[in-house]
């Protein structure tokens, strides 16, 4: 808990003093020694000797070192000021580097309070206390904080650490004592299953909070608070054990450590224990619901379900059945899951029932881009090398042809890649490509495609007029981050750009800025619109967080911003007041009011406006009181409910942390939910927060969450966890490890003393799979497949600087296999192989802050960076961290094009390779992961995007997408047969599947090389040579491999769900379900 208060009145939490002697039910708080033992309390104000000393304070001067007989001190000499004001606890304090207080106590739980500030200077302080980081306390000149944590001390003494500039004003710590006496009274077992607790009364205490651990958990939950010193637990279960705690919570609301535990066992032990539930079997598995049975066991009053994520559990209690089924309507079946029953009476709980595992039934299906074929071609030194898209709709089955002029020229359709090189093309030459499903070559859809010249392409941008800021200083523009979207609908990206002034600041800068510009272009250099954010958002990496996204999917982009009153939009209409100016004197905008706007994309109108949230509120609640951490900024793209995507806007992440997700819709913007860290049960979310943040369905429910650094924020808005790691400034999410299921995050921390400063964690729960101790702020760290002697993707971090070139280098696995490391900024899918090339910059000018962009190669076996492309002409962004304007699949095949700023900012240059693979794969931009990473790409300190799947090395072929475009229609789907013997091992026998569409559609509509059957999460496409069924009036009959399909329901029984879904020639798609009784 942080709190900020300015020089002119301290609050009631400090100045209504925490008088010990005033405070009852802390018990002994002084400390062991006699001379200690002759303190009013243990509230110790810090200055020099000749300082006035606040009343009910022990002084503690700058020299005063720790001796046994006075039993508090310092482990050294420091110094000390005294600025005469506000107060006398605040007036003086005494600083240092790396010092330490120390003050006798008894052994137990610990309130400790400390104060810091300075009424003249600024301040950034740490404190870490009993071993346990308070974090780094920042204050502007005038202000003070406080900040409090409650320790355990366990060898007699407490100790506060000091780092950084090492102020303190004040300190005080509270003894909790513990409630003491807690008995069993009774306990029922059975029908009505009761605990009755009681325990001594604690003079002072308002409330207790008791605790309850049941036999295997990790940790106690709360289960009940009361004014009295007994409880009645009326939630427990017959045949568990308990541990039982309680706490008690004084006047203060300070909550003390918990009482020695008691265990109850809710069984009768004069009775046996049942035998195990044997039979365990699938009845039905649907999208809604996973129904299953057993054979019972004798003398049983009921049985116990449990669940898992894994045959090898955790299992956790789901249900309870009185009788041999269980059907578990609380589950969304987008993944496995694991059940088993134990048998339960008087005696106790069974062992546990066989284990069952539950297929995959529920599809979720996401809404994205439809997009074109993105052809383009480039002149090589041996022809022209042609490249286009695989798209996320596209069947595993579909062939391509070439033509160059009209003719087509490749002698056979394309099914191993999606590039090809013509050697007879030249500059003149135009391309178009055609898609050919079962046989059947499309219809020319997009107009021809010229030649580039060379692997680049310029694409004119137009550059705002300088400016001058109100104290006479001039600036000038450059581009900046960049981001796509289809505005126009016609299929090909356009890019949305922001402009910087010479004077971005960062948020730790002072001084005024220039205004923040956004510009909407088509790739042929037409500017569609241009939108002036205004005065009062200033400009910097920080501030201004873009969305480009179609939010409503009307198959048109949206852009999404904060602004504020000046900000005008893309037809020169003005939001707010035109007037207003609230930067103050240090060109900070701490005042005025705050705003969300959504624009649309192709004219750059604002079609709506609401109040910013989360809302600035008090500045000094972020962190600091000067405009630093109230001004902190990230955004993103969400699909909260897994089909259909929600904006994200954040604000904090020093120490408060508060995101908001919205929906616009209909023509409408609306909040879904807010998530604050200041709000009860939230408070270890705080300080977790990183420079950007990722994007991805960490859990397999078909829903994104949030990963906020440390942090994971679950798509309904609550916590999912945090690890208590802290800030930091790089983190990549992805299948990093492809042995392993689910995803992991790589990540860097920023505090010295965190456990881990590189850590690499399963995403889904936090668990560290491994980590390493740095004992500095690692500031950079990358993880990309760059080393094919080692399953997927190497990670790293920098050992010193932004451009130190060792380190630490990680196997997916945890092994350190090279102190030598590439640059640490990006990495980009490039060349023709599957691993990841290293994006970054060279010949770095530190007055400019710029560099020139460049792609590497890493050399594995020599450990060093080979060359392939310098982007001489080109500038980077921001500063050292030297990223792109953008880095995207935006066109040709699976491979990420790189776009930098030309040096006069008088173009965007887009660089694509022209290395020819055959390694084909879906456009990057229909995988969720990829995609929403473009859209947060410009976010912060900017990161490379990561993929759902592991590309790399040795590769698995990556999923199917479940995605739709617009409509999805009505249908209808019958299978025949609608059983199928999955223990049957022969033969080729077809499964028959009708398909009829609604009134407005003809099945001759349906691109019938689409169709497919997803059964048990796999993807089964349809056999070639589909018919209309003429005894069906109006179906399409396909059919299906019976052996694939048998295949993919092996091991399980009952009834399953399956979903039948596909694409009309016009992008719109159907999706329908069915079941098939297994045999």
């Amino acid at each position: 808990m942080v709190k900020k208060f300015s020089k002119k009145k301290l609050p009631v939490v400090v100045s209504s003093a925490l008088i010990l002697s005033m405070f009852s039910g802390i018990g002994t708080v002084t400390p062991k020694q006699t001379h200690a033992a002759e303190l009013t309390s243990l509230k110790f104000d810090f200055g020099s000797s000749v300082s006035p000393v606040a009343k009910g304070y022990t002084q503690v001067t700058n020299n005063m070192i720790y001796s046994s007989e006075r039993g508090y001190g310092l482990n050294k000499a420091v110094d000390f000021r005294d600025r005469g004001a506000p107060d006398d606890l605040r007036r003086d304090f005494i600083n240092g580097t790396n010092y330490t207080f120390s003050v006798d106590v008894s052994n137990g739980e610990y309130y400790v309070s400390v104060i810091t500030g300075d009424n003249s200077a600024s301040n950034k302080t740490s404190f870490t206390v009993e071993g346990q980081s308070l974090g780094t306390i920042s204050t502007s000149a005038g202000n003070f904080a406080e900040k409090s944590k409650i320790v355990t001390v366990q060898d007699g003494q407490l100790n506060v650490d000091l780092g950084d500039n090492g102020r303190v004003n004040a300190i005080e710590i509270i003894a909790m004592a513990a409630p003491s006496g807690l008995a069993l009274t009774e306990k029922n077992l059975f029908k009505d299953t009761t605990v009755s607790l009681k325990w001594d009364e604690v003079e002072g205490a308002t409330s207790y909070n008791v605790y309850r651990k049941a036999e295997g958990d990790t940790a106690s939950i709360k289960v009940g608070t009361t004014s009295t010193p007994e409880f009645k637990d009326e939630t427990v279960q017959l045949g568990l054990k308990y541990e039982y705690s309680v706490t008690q919570v004084n006047e203060k609301a300070i909550e003390s450590a918990k009482s020695t535990p008691i265990n109850v066992a809710l069984v009768d032990e004069t009775k046996a224990v049942p035998k195990a539930p044997t039979g365990t079997t699938l009845i039905k598995s649907t999208d809604k619901s996973l129904t299953f049975h057993w054979n019972g066991s004798e003398d049983t009053l009921m049985y116990y379900v449990y669940r898992s994520k894994s045959p090898q559990g955790p299992f956790e209690r789901v249900g309870i059945s009185k009788n041999g089924e269980f059907s578990d309507q609380s589950v969304s079946p987008t993944r496995h899951y694991y059940y088993r029953v134990s048998a339960v009476n008087l005696g106790g709980i069974s062992d546990p029932s066989n284990t069952i595992e539950t297929p995959i039934t529920k599809l979720v299906q996401r809404q994205m881009e439809k997009l074109n074929r993105g052809l383009v071609a480039v002149k090589v030194e041996n022809g022209v090398y042609v490249g286009w898209r695989m798209l996320g709709t596209d069947p595993e089955g579909v062939a391509f042809n070439v033509y160059r002029d009209g003719q087509k020229v490749n002698k056979e359709p394309i099914t191993s890649s999606t590039n090809f090189l013509d050697n007879n093309g030249t500059k003149d030459s135009k391309y178009d490509v055609r898609a050919v499903f079962n046989g059947n070559e499309e219809p020319l859809a997009e107009a021809a495609t010229t030649v580039w010249g060379q692997n680049y392409y310029d694409l004119p941008i137009q550059k705002p007029e300088g400016g001058t800021t109100p104290d006479g200083k001039s600036y000038t523009y450059s581009a900046n981050d960049a981001s796509v979207g289809d505005v126009d609908g016609d299929g090909q990206y356009e890019i949305i750009l922001k402009w910087y002034p010479s004077n971005a600041k960062d948020n730790s800068q002072s001084g005024y800025t220039g205004n923040t510009y956004v510009d909407a272009y088509k790739f042929d250099g037409t500017r569609l619109w241009r939108i002036d954010l205004g005065k009062n958002i200033r400009s910097g990496a920080h501030y201004t967080q873009m969305m480009v996204y179609d939010l409503d999917g009307d198959g048109k982009a949206e852009v999404a911003m904060k602004t504020a009153d000046g900000t005008v939009d893309g037809q020169g209409t003005v939001i707010g007041d035109a007037n207003a100016d609230y930067r103050n004197s240090s060109g900070y905008v701490l005042s005025g009011p705050e705003f969300l706007t959504v624009f649309d994309g192709l004219t750059g109108k604002a079609l709506t406006t609401t109040d910013y949230d989360p809302p600035r509120g008090n500045v000094a609640d972020w962190g600091d009181s000067y405009g630093n951490r109230v001004d902190r900024f990230l955004a993103g793209i969400a699909y909260l409910d897994g089909e259909r995507p929600s904006l994200i806007m954040a604000r904090g992440y020093y120490t408060r942390a508060v995101i908001a997700a919205y929906n616009w819709r209909d023509g409408k913007l609306t909040k879904v939910w807010t998530f604050d860290s200041n709000k009860t049960d939230n408070g270890e979310y705080a300080g977790q927060g990183y420079h950007n943040l990722s994007v991805a369905d960490v859990d397999q429910d078909g829903k994104d969450e949030i990963v906020y650094g440390a942090a994971v924020i679950d798509d309904n808005g609550t916590g999912l966890y945090t690890t208590g790691l802290g800030h930091g400034d790089a983190q990549h999410v992805g299948d990093l490890d492809p042995t392993r299921p689910g995803l992991e995050m790589f990540a860097v921390h920023e505090d010295k003393s965190a456990k881990y400063g590189i850590e690499f964690r399963d995403v889904e729960t936090g668990k560290a799979i491994w980590g390493n101790f740095t004992g500095r702020d690692t500031g950079r760290g990358l993880s990309a497949d760059i080393d094919p002697r080692y399953p997927g993707e190497e990670s790293w971090a920098v050992g010193g600087a932004w451009n130190d070139p060792t380190g630490d280098m990680f196997t997916a696995q945890g092994e350190r296999i090279s102190s030598d490391i590439p640059g640490a900024n990006f990495a980009i899918w490039w060349d023709g192989d599957l691993q990841r090339e290293i994006l970054d910059h060279a010949k770095f000018n530190d007055a400019d802050q710029v560099g020139v962009g460049t792609i590497g190669k890493w050399d594995y076996e020599n450990k060093k960076l080979v060359n392939i492309l310098t982007a001489d002409g080109t500038f980077s962004n921001n500063g050292t961290k030297g990223n792109p304007s953008l880095q995207a699949d935006l066109m040709g095949d699976w491979r990420e094009e790189v776009i930098w700023r030309t040096e006069d900012s008088s173009a965007l240059r887009i660089f694509t390779s022209t290395d020819v693979t055959e390694q084909r794969i879906r456009t990057l931009m229909h995988d969720p992961v990829y995609r929403l990473g473009i859209a947060w790409q410009n976010v912060g300190y900017n990161q490379p995007p990561h993929t759902s799947f592991f590309l790399g090395h040795n590769m698995d072929a990556p999923p199917v997408p479940s995605l739709y475009l617009n409509n999805v229609i009505p249908a209808t789907v019958d299978v025949n047969p609608n059983s199928i013997d999955t223990k049957q091992t022969n033969g080729n026998v077809s499964l028959t599947v009708n398909i009829g569409l609604d009134k407005e559609h003809e099945v001759s509509e349906i691109n019938s090389a689409t169709v497919k059957m997803v059964v048990n999460g796999k993807t089964i496409f349809a056999e070639s040579h589909p018919s209309v069924n003429g005894e069906k009036s109006n179906k399409l009959m396909v059919k299906f491999d019976r052996q694939q399909v048998s295949e993919a329901l092996k091991g399980y029984s009952g009834t399953v769900q399956v979903n039948i879904n596909g694409f009309l020639h016009d992008g719109e798609s159907f999706n329908e379900k069915a079941e098939l009784t297994l045999k």
